[in-house]
């Protein structure tokens, strides 16, 4: 691996961190994904601050959570389907003019509810 993909990764890692924190304030963005996000750019790259993400106190238990028992909050599910298909649904009907890209890009949002829907939920 290349020290710049490796920066880069750490990079967005910590972007990724950043929005996982403003998530646990802000109801409008999913704190468990941006966390998730995370620590796949850490793991790939950093195995310090990977081990730092997995072990704090407060953000650990989102990503070990969804490790350990596949389960996410309920807040975290409605949260993220919420977004997802305010975004998707946004860029489907009204950015995108190509049937075709609209069609993927709803099929992409149904397997994605499916996956989410499918975790456990943390009460």
């Amino acid at each position: 691996m290349s020290e710049l993909y490796r920066f880069a990764l750490i990079g967005l890692g910590f972007i990724f961190v950043g929005l996982g924190i403003l998530g646990a304030f802000l109801p409008v963005l999913p704190t468990t994904p941006f966390l998730l996000l995370a620590a796949a750019c850490f793991a790939r790259s950093s195995k310090k601050f990977y081990n730092w993400l997995l072990n704090h106190k407060v953000f650990g238990s989102y990503i070990k959570n969804y490790r350990e028992q596949r389960a996410i909050t309920l807040r975290g599910k409605i949260i993220s389907l919420s977004v997802m298909w305010l975004v998707m649904g946004y860029t489907a009907f009204f950015a995108v003019s190509n049937i075709l890209v609209s069609i993927i890009i709803i099929l992409i949002g149904l397997g994605v509810t499916k996956h989410i829907l499918s975790l456990k939920t943390i009460k």
